[in-house]
């Protein structure tokens, strides 16, 4: 399967991602994901809970290793690099976890936190790495002399998160990957890290690589959008064709649930999915979206769908696209 630009700054090649079980079998979280972000964009990758979005993300970080394919920054293979040689490479990208809380040291102050990956790198002196750490809080919205002595407990989950930003981009990044990064936050507070994240992506330059299973904040933020399902993608195109032309089944059927925000608007009826989630251990035959599809045919159980150009910058991996819908 391939979702590509000509031009990809981060390349994603048959990116596969599986978990051993003590049983002998395997979870299949990621298969032949291909892909490619281009410098400067952000690409939203979407599904249910259970997709593989997370494993994918993480695979693209090394924490772990994909079980196979290969994963290429600006020309790099980074599946390729070990030891130091992988250490000095995690400069140019850096993960924004789902629980803001979770993800800080609750033993550690503030300053020490964010210094962490400059005292890692071994940058700067100590004052340096002092003064670094307060202009990056200041660039996410933290008053640095109130926060750098105080611990993660005291601050709020918007708060937190904000310093997970600045911890994230204290070496200057290329790469920034969102995983989750919202979603564990009230709506208010996750409009104003959304407008931060895409403040600071224009100021720095980032690519970004934005996961979530909300497709109302993934439009919000993303100049393209991929659609996953069991692992592997449906759909990819630019994030306005694929709201208002999804043509994967399983597109329609998320975006049918997306709230419209407006009191006024007519009541519409939301796509209800059939069954349950196919278990990734276990995926079924073919297309992996079939055993829930309205329109699965006999081809959809004896082959795999390849994701195919169907309109300019949009791709589908369906046998039975929705073509005709204007």
């Amino acid at each position: 399967m391939t979702a590509h630009t000509a031009d990809g700054f981060l390349s994603l090649e048959n990116l596969t991602v599986e978990y051993p079980l003590q049983s002998g079998r395997k979870v299949h979280a990621v298969t032949d994901f291909t892909a490619r972000v281009r410098r400067g964009e952000t690409l939203g990758l979407v599904g249910e809970s259970g997709c593989g979005k997370s494993s994918a993300a993480r695979a693209v970080m090394q924490l772990p290793r994909p079980t196979g394919g290969k994963v290429t920054l600006d020309g790099q293979d980074l599946t390729g690099l070990r030891g130091k040689a992988l250490q000095q490479a995690r400069r140019r990208f850096q993960m924004i976890f789902q629980d803001p809380i979770a993800s800080l040291n609750p033993r550690m102050t503030i300053r020490d936190i964010v210094a962490a990956p400059l005292e890692i790198a071994g940058i700067g002196t100590k004052a340096d790495r002092h003064v670094r750490v307060a202009e990056m809080l200041e660039m996410v919205g933290i008053n640095a002399d109130q926060a750098m002595e105080r611990r993660p407990h005291e601050f709020s989950g918007g708060q937190c998160q904000r310093i997970s930003i600045a911890r994230a981009l204290i070496l200057q990044p290329d790469l920034l990957v969102c995983d989750e990064a919202v979603s564990a936050l009230d709506v208010s507070v996750q409009a104003q890290v959304l407008n931060l994240l895409e403040r600071l992506k224009t100021e720095l330059g980032l690519t970004m690589l934005f996961i979530s299973h909300d497709l109302a904040v993934v439009k919000h933020v993303s100049d393209r959008v991929a659609v996953m399902y069991l692992g592997r993608l449906c759909e990819v195109a630019d994030a306005e064709t694929i709201y208002r032309n999804p043509v994967h089944p399983y597109t329609r059927t998320l975006l049918s649930a997306v709230p419209e925000p407006d009191p006024d608007a007519p009541p519409r009826q939301v796509a209800v999915i059939p069954g349950e989630l196919p278990s990734p251990v276990n995926p079924p035959s073919g297309c992996p979206f079939r055993t829930r599809c309205p329109r699965a045919s006999e081809i959809c159980a004896q082959q795999m769908p390849d994701l195919a150009p169907i309109a300019p910058g949009q791709m589908v991996a369906c046998h039975h696209p929705h073509i005709d819908t204007p």
